[in-house]
């Protein structure tokens, strides 16, 4: 099913604790389609507020090669993934302030008067032995694999929602907290060289899912209320033969397919103790480096193959780019063995792993796609000296938000 799913579409060519907003009034609303991005920016450190002093003054290289790429696609609502979380929104004011809105490589400055940013579930300490190694915590990494998400230090890899249109952040949803166990049918690992579960019965009903954290945001925007269910699940690598980082991926994607389906789940509770799941009726965009190729790299690709072939996702031809045929025909090596279609892919690694499609941008039925684009410029071209400043790409979908409901099997935009 992973080969044909994957085939056909090369084929077509293809709050919660806390939450920020700013108050800054709002520009005029820019005319439909509505720009939706994703883009994991590598914006973390590996101490507490690191970004935020090395961010200070503007005149961090990677901060503003990051910026210019954001200032030249222009999203109206964007996820960053991988951006340090601070509570007091400190390294959000200076993104905002110093770089985004200050024009960067000949690029015109941008700014959002909104956003949302909360605690997530990387470097928070659980208090339990995670990585089987008999105790809890220690130096370094080990200290990281003991954390209810890896990280070095609490909000290490968090999140932030930027918008130009108004967040309803009363309605925002989280589910940071949501245990693991309360997934139905959840894969629980074991290992499989005692049979035993990697978990035992004290670990496993304290463990939470989210290895970050799954938020659905309200967004106001001038077609209507589109829901921004963004996330970023663990890579499923850095694990044993248990699984156990593959296998929270995969539940991780899960839980977006329950959140579609299970209106009146009462097992699915957010951090704000509200119950169920999204309402029928709504119209939704899922966004995320999801760390899950359709076809290629480590994984159980089943999972990210039925969210984006779920009833209520809509149909459509994968965005691409002429840089990420490029990169896979210069670097080579495990490229040269993927079945995937390498103008679909995001993220650029070398190694065993090559480059993958794990950055998303799933609109609802009921949204129409306009454009559609990874930015990733062959060399030579405006941006391509840019795109290094992180190991992902952006991918951008023009949706027209005024678009009348639609069937889930409409033929793909080409």
């Amino acid at each position: 099913m992973r080969v044909f799913f994957r085939a056909a579409l090369a084929a077509l060519g293809l709050a919660t604790l806390f939450a920020g907003c700013t108050t800054t009034p709002a520009m005029a609303d820019p005319p439909n389609p509505l720009r939706v991005a994703t883009y994991n920016v590598s914006l973390y450190a590996e101490v507490a507020d690191g970004v935020r002093t090395r961010l200070a003054g503007g005149t961090d290289d990677k901060a503003r090669r990051v910026a210019a790429v954001i200032q030249r696609q222009r999203p109206d609502l964007l996820l960053l993934n991988e951006f340090d979380y601070d509570p007091k929104g400190a390294l959000a004011d200076v993104f905002q302030r110093e770089y985004l809105e200050v024009g960067q490589h000949g690029e015109a400055p941008i700014h959002y008067p909104y956003r949302y940013f909360a605690p997530v579930n990387t470097g928070e300490p659980s208090g339990m032995d995670l990585n089987g190694d008999g105790r809890i915590g220690g130096p370094g990494r080990l200290h990281g694999e003991d954390a209810f998400g890896y990280g070095l230090h609490p909000g290490q890899y968090g999140m932030l929602v930027l918008s130009r249109h108004p967040i309803d952040t009363a309605a925002v949803r989280s589910f940071q907290t949501l245990p693991w166990s309360a997934l139905p049918n959840a894969r629980r690992p074991k290992d499989p060289a005692t049979g035993r579960w990697w978990y035992d019965d004290a670990v496993w009903p304290k463990l939470r899912l989210s290895s970050k954290s799954h938020w659905d945001v309200p967004v106001q925007t001038p077609g209507g209320v589109v829901h921004f269910l963004v996330s970023h699940p663990t890579p499923p690598v850095f694990d044993g033969p248990e699984d156990r980082n593959g296998l929270r991926n995969a539940d991780e994607l899960t839980l977006w397919r329950h959140y579609l389906d299970d209106r009146d789940a009462d097992w699915l509770c957010d951090d704000q103790g509200r119950c169920g799941g999204l309402p029928a009726e709504a119209r939704f965009v899922i966004a995320g480096d999801l760390n899950n190729d359709p076809a290629d790299g480590d994984g159980h690709h089943e999972a990210i193959v039925e969210l984006i072939e779920h009833p209520r996702v809509l149909r459509h031809a994968f965005p691409t780019s002429e840089g990420a045929v490029q990169s896979a025909r210069e670097r080579g090596g495990a490229n040269l063995r993927h079945r995937g279609n390498p103008a679909q892919d995001t993220s650029q690694f070398g190694g065993a792993s090559g480059n993958l499609h794990l950055d998303f941008v799933l609109p609802s039925v009921g949204l129409r796609i306009t454009s559609s684009g990874v930015f990733w410029p062959v060399a030579g071209q405006p941006g391509a000296d840019w795109v290094g400043a992180s190991d992902h790409r952006m991918v951008w979908l023009d949706l027209d938000v005024a678009a009348a409901p639609a069937s889930a099997d409409a033929e793909p935009d080409r």
